[in-house]
């Protein structure tokens, strides 16, 4: 099935958000037109940092329709998929470094009712995907090193963005692809260029004074 997509989806990642007012913080950036949340999930394990757990989901849950894009950098892995698409995530994206069976995974994700996606780190090839590109509704390729917000973007990851691109458009794939780390007004557009579908953005929304204002900048 060919993919169909009129516009960039902007989706702002809540671990760049004040958290004294996160209810106000979420509410914002739906209302200024994000397309989805973004929420890093680090267990201070397979990142050196922590964020939230599921409970912190299930309680914005109630007063955000956005879809809820849940990014599992945690390991091992398998343990806590089922917590938080319980806890009201939409989509659920796994590290094929912190899992020794992706596959098995990815379909435990679908059977929940959630979007499945892969993440790779800036020194992992897309080789090392490849087999699961069919698998898979969405790859997260990290443009930074996974652990803190507010890295500068890593330049060389927009080749592999071009070649998951190719490889979408050669195998007749519909997998989205998603970009975090370092994203900004001045790099937006050569992302978008190379093959990005979705833009995590830290920094460039929450740190912003006019929310709607940086979200349509990113767009281009």
């Amino acid at each position: 099935m060919l993919r169909v997509r009129n516009s960039t989806l902007i989706a702002p990642s809540l671990m760049a958000a004040n958290m004294l007012y996160l209810k106000d913080e979420v509410q914002a950036v739906e209302v200024a037109g994000a397309d989805w949340l973004h929420l890093d999930i680090m267990d201070g394990h397979f990142v050196p940092n922590l964020t939230f757990g599921p409970d912190i989901i299930s309680q914005l849950r109630p007063i955000c329709s956005l879809p809820f894009d849940v990014h599992l950098m945690v390991e091992p892995v398998e343990l806590c998929i089922d917590l938080y698409q319980k806890a009201g995530a939409d989509h659920i994206t796994i590290h094929i470094e912190a899992t020794t069976d992706l596959r098995k995974n990815l379909n435990t994700i679908k059977k929940l009712g959630c979007r499945a996606g892969v993440s790779i780190k800036p020194e992992t090839s897309v080789n090392q995907i490849k087999d699961f590109l069919n698998a898979v509704d969405q790859v997260l390729v990290m443009s930074v090193n996974p652990g803190f917000y507010g890295q500068a973007f890593i330049p060389s990851v927009l080749e592999k963005i071009t070649v998951l691109k190719r490889i979408r458009e050669e195998q007749g794939l519909s997998f989205d692809i998603v970009v975090d780390g370092g994203i900004n007004v001045q790099n937006a557009s050569s992302i978008i260029e190379a093959g990005a579908d979705v833009l995590v953005a830290g920094s460039s929304v929450f740190k912003q004074p006019d929310y709607k204002k940086a979200i349509n900048s990113l767009r281009g």
